[in-house]
C-alpha cells in the first residue's frame, strides 16, 4: 500500500503529461484550404446536341437497340449541352487517340488551373512542399506530378505522390493523404490536382453497360492549395475537420460494379453494372456510421439512440423513406454531393432525406459541366460559393463515391463568408433555370415514340444527321 501511494504521484504525472501531449498533437494537426481553381474548357470543346449526334453516327458498331438505348439515356441523363469534351473526340479521332492526345489533355487542365491558382494566391511554385495528383486512367512516365514540377521548376526536396485507379472519389483520397502527411511535415504548403483522362478512354463499342460512361463523363478538373501553417489561417477558405474513407472492394459485386474492361470485340471502356446503386448505398451507410458521430452534437446522437431503442422495444417499424434517422442539419449546413449522374444524386438525396435546395448544387453542376470524375465535387462547391450560400462557421459534408468500390467523405468548416463566382462567373445568374428541361429531350425525344419500335436503322440516321 505504501509503495502504491509512493508511486501514485508519478502515475498522475504520467497521465497528465500524456493528456497534455495528446492535446498538443491535436492542436498541431490542422488542414486549411487556401484556394481552389476549377477548369473550364474552351467553347470549341462544348458538347451540344449537334456534336453528340455527330459522335453517335460515327460509331458504326451500333444497331437499332443500341441507338435507342443511347438516345433515351441521353434524354434522361440530367446533363445539359454546355458540357465539354476532349479535343480528339470533337475532331473525330475517338478510335485513334494517341499518347500525346492524353498528355495534351492533362497539360491543358493541370497547367490552366495551377496558373490561375498561383496567380490568385500569390504563392510561388518554389514554396510548395507537397504535390499530389489524382488521375485514374492515365499514368505516364515521367509522372504527371513530374510534369508539373518540371513546368514550374519546383524545389528538389518536394514530396510528390501520384494516385491512379481511384475513380470519382480520388480528390477526397488525395486531400486525406495530404492531411496525413501534414502530421509529419509542419508548416507546409501542398498542391492537389484532380482530373480524369477522357480522350483515350472513349468507348467505341456497343455494350450498353459500357456506353453509359460516354453519356455521363465530361472534361474538367480542379487544383487546390492546402496548408497546415496556422500563420496562414486568416487566409483560409475552409478547414478540414473530419475525413473518413471506406473501401468495400472485398465484396465481389461491389468490386465489379464499376470497372474498366474490354468488351467482346476488344473495345476498352468502363462498365457500370446494375450492382452499382447497391454498392454505393452500402459504402455510404458504412462510411456515415463512422463519420456522423464525429460531427453531430452529442444531444442529437442521444436523441437518436433513445428513439431507436424505444422503437425497437415497442416493435415500431422504421420508415425507409425517413433517411438515416438522424437530424443531419444539427451538425451539417451544406451537402456537397458528387455529381455522378441524376440517379446517384437522387439516391443519395433519398438516403439522407435531403431536399431540393440541398441537392440543387449537385444537379446544376451535373447539368452545366457533367460528371467530371474526381474534379466534380469542386464544381458543386463552386456553385455554393457563387450563390453566396457559404457563411463563416458553416459545415459542409462532401460525399464522394468511386470505383473499388469506395466511399470517401469529409467535412469542411467555412472560415469566412465566401462569394467568389469562380468557374460559374459567366452563367451563375442563369441557375437554377425555372425548368431544368434536358435540351436533348426536345431533339431526341422522338426515339420514345411507339412507332419507332418497328423502325430500321436507316430510319434513325437521317434524323440524327439533320441534328449534326
Amino acid at each position: 500500500m505504501e509503495l502504491f501511494l509512493a508511486m501514485l504521484p508519478l502515475l498522475l504525472c504520467y497521465i497528465i503529461f500524456n493528456l497534455f501531449k495528446l492535446g498538443y498533437q491535436k492542436k498541431d494537426q490542422c488542414c486549411y484550404m487556401l484556394s481552389y481553381e476549377c477548369h473550364k474548357a474552351t467553347d470549341d470543346q462544348k458538347l451540344d446536341t449537334g456534336s453528340c449526334a455527330k459522335i453517335v453516327t460515327r460509331n458504326k458498331n451500333l444497331g437499332i437497340e443500341e441507338y435507342r438505348f443511347l438516345l433515351r439515356t441521353m434524354v434522361s441523363s440530367g446533363i445539359g449541352e454546355q458540357t465539354y469534351c476532349p479535343k480528339n473526340i470533337m475532331e473525330g479521332r475517338e478510335e485513334s487517340a494517341t499518347h500525346m492526345d492524353a498528355v495534351s489533355e492533362m497539360d491543358g487542365i493541370l497547367f490552366h488551373t495551377l496558373d490561375k491558382l498561383f496567380a490568385k494566391t500569390g504563392v510561388s511554385p518554389s514554396e510548395i512542399d507537397i504535390i499530389v495528383s489524382s488521375v485514374s486512367l492515365f499514368s505516364p512516365a515521367p509522372s504527371l506530378t513530374a510534369r508539373v514540377i518540371n513546368r514550374y521548376k519546383m524545389r528538389e526536396d518536394i514530396k510528390a505522390f501520384n494516385l491512379s485507379g481511384m475513380g470519382c472519389s480520388a480528390s477526397v483520397v488525395a486531400v486525406d493523404l495530404v492531411k496525413q502527411l501534414f502530421k509529419t511535415y509542419k508548416n507546409s504548403l501542398a498542391i492537389v490536382v484532380s482530373t480524369e483522362s477522357m480522350g483515350p478512354n472513349w468507348y467505341c463499342g456497343k455494350d450498353k453497360s459500357m456506353m453509359l460512361s460516354n453519356i455521363l463523363f465530361r472534361t474538367g478538373g480542379c487544383s487546390m492549395l492546402l496548408t497546415n501553417n496556422r500563420a496562414l489561417k486568416h487566409k483560409a477558405l475552409l478547414e478540414l475537420t473530419c475525413s473518413v474513407r471506406t473501401h468495400i472492394g472485398s465484396n465481389d459485386e461491389a468490386y465489379s460494379s464499376c470497372i474498366q474492361v474490354e468488351d467482346e470485340l476488344g473495345h476498352k471502356g468502363f462498365r457500370l453494372t446494375r450492382d452499382l446503386p447497391k454498392a454505393g448505398a452500402k459504402a455510404l451507410t458504412m462510411n456515415l456510421r463512422v463519420l456522423l458521430p464525429k460531427v453531430l452534437p452529442l444531444s442529437e446522437l442521444l436523441r437518436y439512440k433513445i428513439s431507436y431503442y424505444r422503437n425497437k422495444i415497442m416493435k415500431r417499424p422504421t420508415s425507409k423513406a425517413a433517411g438515416p434517422g438522424l437530424d443531419l442539419r444539427s451538425g451539417i449546413d451544406h451537402f456537397c454531393v458528387h455529381p455522378g449522374g441524376r440517379a446517384i444524386i437522387d439516391e443519395v438525396g433519398k438516403s439522407l432525406a435531403l431536399n431540393d435546395y440541398d441537392l440543387e448544387p449537385a444537379r446544376m453542376a451535373l447539368y452545366r459541366f457533367g460528371n467530371t470524375s474526381s474534379g466534380g465535387l469542386w464544381y458543386v462547391l463552386g456553385y455554393m460559393e457563387a450563390k453566396k450560400r457559404l457563411k463563416k462557421g458553416d459545415k459542409i459534408l462532401m460525399i464522394s463515391l468511386g470505383a473499388g468500390f469506395k466511399c470517401n467523405n469529409c467535412v469542411w468548416k467555412v472560415m469566412k463568408d465566401l462569394e467568389d463566382t469562380n468557374v460559374w462567373q459567366d452563367c451563375i445568374d442563369q441557375y437554377p433555370p425555372k425548368a431544368v428541361d434536358n435540351p436533348f429531350s426536345e431533339k431526341f425525344d422522338w426515339i420514345n415514340d411507339e412507332s419507332m419500335n418497328f423502325a430500321r436503322i436507316e430510319d434513325f440516321l437521317p434524323q440524327l444527321q439533320l441534328l449534326a
